[in-house]
């Protein structure tokens, strides 16, 4: 962890939670007299090289456990085309004289939801090709034809 000023560093947590420079720079403590100072003020922290890399941890942090890594996805997909994946679905049923009651039903994916799991996997693998690349050179010839119609 690099070594910041207090006021530096929740500048740094601010941004890394809002994305906004400016909102960050006045919650971190700075004295601003408006916002277009506290916004070039922020944009002038933002260079700091101290501070990029703080931030940049901190969003690696927040990375992290929140996005999903493409073999996560695949795998995903893959539970899905397969049928291996569970849904879980609210079903409303009549129990008699016009009242009824809610379950949650839990069913395998559909026909559709499996191709579609099936299409995004064969994308991703480039099972499909409606592009034909043809590699090599083309001869360009260029013909002036203006004609002598005077």
């Amino acid at each position: 962890m690099v070594k910041l000023t207090i006021k530096q560093e929740a500048f740094c947590l601010e941004y890394a939670a809002s994305g906004n420079a400016t909102d960050a720079y006045k919650k971190a403590g700075y004295s601003v007299k408006n916002d277009r100072i506290a916004g070039v003020e922020a944009h002038k922290l933002l260079k700091n090289p101290k501070v990029k890399k703080r931030i940049e941890e901190l969003m690696e942090q927040i990375r992290a456990p929140k996005i999903a890594e493409a073999a996560e996805v695949l795998e995903y997909l893959t539970s899905v085309m397969r049928g291996e994946s569970v849904a879980h679905e609210i079903v409303v049923e009549g129990i008699g004289e016009g009242c009824s009651a809610a379950r949650i039903v839990s069913k395998p994916p559909s026909e559709k939801e499996r191709t579609k799991a099936a299409e995004l996997l064969g994308k991703r693998y480039s099972l499909f090709s409606d592009n034909v690349n043809v590699a090599g050179a083309v001869p360009v010839t260029i013909v002036e034809d203006l004609g002598d119609d005077d």
